[in-house]
């Protein structure tokens, strides 16, 4: 009781919208791989190392929430970086990206 009291304020706009899920857990499954390796990220050798795994981490759950395989997000934009122009660059990011039709088939 102390626990549904404490937390009332929740639990009744949960009540009043049966659309909003009870629980996060989707949420929570989604941060669980980096929660797992964060031991093991704090060694990465030193701090710029540890931003690049970030970023790269980033552009891979960012690739997985639009929609897209990051394998093969990763391969296409890691060949189309070099001949891509600076003003260009944006329309690789995963919310932008269009796939080439070599990629579809990977």
């Amino acid at each position: 009781m102390d626990y549904s009291l404490r937390r009332w304020t929740a639990l009744t706009r949960f009540a009043d919208n049966s659309d909003w899920p009870i629980d996060n857990n989707w949420a929570k499954n989604q941060m669980h791989p980096i929660a797992l390796g964060r031991k093991n990220w704090l060694f990465a050798g030193w701090l710029r190392a540890g931003h690049r795994a970030a970023a790269i981490m980033s552009l891979i759950q960012s690739a997985r929430l639009n929609g897209h395989d990051p394998y093969a997000y990763l391969c296409d934009v890691m060949t189309r970086l070099p001949t891509t122009k600076q003003k260009d660059i944006a329309s690789l990011l995963p919310h932008h990206w269009q796939p080439n039709e070599a990629v579809t088939s990977v």
